[in-house]
């Protein structure tokens, strides 16, 4: 039977993949409060249902970037994303091109950069980047980046240190993974993927991997990876990345009206509301609840996207409500691509787009460009009115 929802696909992925990489994707740094915090905040907007008014015709198409989109989602950018499912990202990348929405690369992707673009006809796709100590080799992968034709670079901003994910520390995360007694056996518990992996040669960090000097064996790689994120990053530094870079700029990681402003300021052409899936800071305000003070701030200047929390289709419609302009997933699209590969990818994107849709009808709207804050009502004991920015956030608390 097909997955109903996305719930549905993440019970599967939980049974199809070993525990290190499943606990991975689903878990949050520290306490993993912000990770809760992502999903369990867009529960405190309730729609404002409209009856009687002409829904026959109702459309998702949007533009994202001055690129026209299916429905305004994208698939975000996910690391190791080829060991929940073998060659995962060429998957992933596959289902968001048929489906018509964009994919993001990551850096630290199992598939390289050609890859993808090999598996997918050189249809244009986005990559995402790490600032790194490494000025050479960023260079080389902007430059690998355009040649692949890839139509934007993601900027990832607050991954200068780590947020400690105690669940990766506990399961001994690598890749490709390190044989104890207690991992060769959560392996070997799941055939399936270990046929998956057999069939692939694709078991490490592609885009790095035979690309820096010295780095030719896990242990010389892993380290290369640890000292890599550089702490000194700054916004001086936007400026050296737009000199290299010939496409669209969107920055990722911006969760203050502050820190958009200076976006703005910096040229991008786009931001990313994003505390990283909760795997950074916990503690951190979830990303639809920064949202309305950074569109307030600067969205008549710059595009506005967001990633965080989204689980079906009214969280997108609740996120467009508020200002963005898209909305990016991760783990939707991963326990898909975990549970059924990328007939799993375009499933995820079919039930999001399904509850897009409907619930735009629900609230009497046929077009992406009718959704507005008029849509959405708080609830639980908040405001009666949903409130516009302030520095306690739209769901009025901390």
């Amino acid at each position: 039977m097909h997955a109903l929802t996305i719930e549905d696909l993440r019970q599967r992925a939980r049974r199809r993949v070993p525990r290190m990489f499943y606990d991975y994707v689903d878990a949050g740094s520290w306490t993993g409060a912000t990770y809760r915090d992502n999903t369990d905040d867009f529960g405190a907007l309730s729609f404002r249902q409209r009856v009687a008014i002409d829904i026959e015709h109702r459309s998702t198409k949007t533009d994202l970037l001055g690129w026209p989109a299916a429905m305004p989602v994208a698939i975000a950018p996910t690391g190791l994303a080829g060991m929940l499912h073998a060659d995962g990202e060429i998957h992933a990348a596959r289902a968001a091109r048929d489906f018509g929405i964009p994919f993001t690369l990551s850096t630290m992707s199992v598939c390289s950069i050609e890859d993808v673009a090999e598996a997918t006809d050189h249809h244009p796709f986005w990559f995402q980047l790490y600032f790194m100590r490494d000025r050479a080799f960023m260079e080389r992968l902007l430059g690998r980046a355009a040649q692949a034709g890839c139509s934007a670079l993601v900027l990832t901003l607050d991954l200068q240190v780590q947020g400690q994910r105690h669940q990766d520390i506990r399961n001994g995360l690598s890749v490709p993974p390190r044989l104890g007694w207690r991992t060769a056996w959560d392996l070997v518990s799941h055939p399936r993927w270990c046929l998956q992996m057999l069939g692939t040669r694709r078991h490490r960090f592609g885009n790095i991997h035979g690309h820096v000097d010295g780095v030719d064996d896990l242990g010389s790689l892993s380290a290369w990876i640890a000292q890599q994120f550089d702490p000194g990053l700054d916004w001086s530094d936007i400026a050296w990345i737009k000199e290299r870079w010939p496409g669209k700029l969107i920055l990722k990681g911006i969760m203050t009206a502050e820190d958009a402003e200076l976006a703005a300021r910096a040229g991008a052409d786009a931001l990313i509301v994003s505390n990283h899936g909760g795997r950074q800071l916990d503690g951190a305000l979830s990303s639809i609840a920064a949202l309305p003070a950074i569109v307030d701030a600067v969205g008549d200047r710059i595009e506005i996207h967001l990633d965080g929390g989204v689980r079906c289709g009214q969280d997108v419609l609740r996120a467009l409500a508020l200002g963005c302009q898209g909305v990016h997933i991760g783990r939707a699209m991963l326990y898909g691509l975990a549970a059924e590969g990328e007939a799993g990818v375009r499933r995820a994107l079919e039930i999001l787009h399904q509850e897009l849709q409907l619930t735009m009808g629900f609230c009497g709207r046929t077009a992406i460009g009718q959704v507005d804050r008029s849509i959405l009502a708080a609830r639980h004991g908040f405001e009666a009115e949903l409130p516009h920015a302030g520095p306690r956030g739209p769901l009025g608390h901390s």
